[in-house]
């Protein structure tokens, strides 16, 4: 894996006060943990540039002046407003001890579901965090979509490794080829649809029609009503 270097002062204080001071002065509080003592530093703001603005893993080489660390960032927090780094925590790294690490996945090929069928392809996870020995930590982790069809998952458990383990169950997907609302629309329903809408013209015809005959009853015995009353007049 690749590393990049941070360089950075020791500081001795550690209150609030010189807290506040250091963050004033563009630089960031820092904290080492792992090794023999826990080592607190000031480092330069802009130095986080390639580390924490890329998607990429990076181990991480402290040049504190008198001594050199390899290390991993384990945390650091941002403030919530302005965005500025308030807080780093490194973890610092032996041969012989295994370190967890979140990992980038990368997506290599083209998954015949999209091209052929009009599927969507979507990544459900874009880092996996991985436990390995500092040596066998990998750049990234590398995922096949060549053979992706509609509807198939690509799952964690296509990325074991005897180098690294995943830290997460072997039924993860990593990614799939979901099929598209468009390729949903099938004929049958449109058919459906309008089958649903001559039934409805159907109905209202014969409504129609039912109300004509009752008008027509309606007025055929308005019609004889008249006549009968003229006849009884009569008499």
């Amino acid at each position: 894996m690749k590393s990049i270097e941070i360089k950075g002062l020791i500081r001795e204080a550690t209150g609030k006060t010189s807290t506040n001071s250091v963050r004033k002065d563009g630089n960031v509080p820092c904290v080492l943990y792992g090794g023999n003592e826990i080592l607190h530093f000031t480092a330069s703001e802009i130095g986080f540039k390639d580390l924490v603005y890329t998607a990429a893993a990076h181990t991480v080489v402290l040049d504190l002046g008198n001594k050199k660390k390899n290390a991993i960032l384990q945390d650091i927090q941002f403030h919530p407003v302005s965005d500025k780094i308030l807080h780093a925590d490194f973890y610092e790294l032996h041969d012989d001890k295994p370190v967890t690490m979140d990992i980038p996945v990368e997506l290599s090929g083209s998954a015949p579901g999209v091209l052929n069928s009009g599927g969507i392809l979507t990544r459900n996870k874009r880092k996996l965090r991985v436990k390995a020995l500092p040596g066998n930590l990998p750049d990234s982790l590398n995922v096949d979509i060549s053979e992706l069809e509609l509807g198939d998952k690509f799952y964690t458990s296509e990325l074991k490794s005897d180098d690294y383990e995943l830290l997460h169950p072997d039924n993860t997907v990593v990614c799939q080829v979901r099929t598209s609302r468009a390729s949903m629309a099938l004929p049958e329903d449109e058919e459906g649809i309008e089958g649903e809408e001559g039934v409805e013209g159907a109905e209202g015809a014969e409504g129609a029609e039912g109300s004509e005959g009752k008008a027509t009853e309606s007025a055929d015995a308005k019609s004889e009503a008249p006549k009968e009353e003229s006849q009884d007049s009569k008499e």
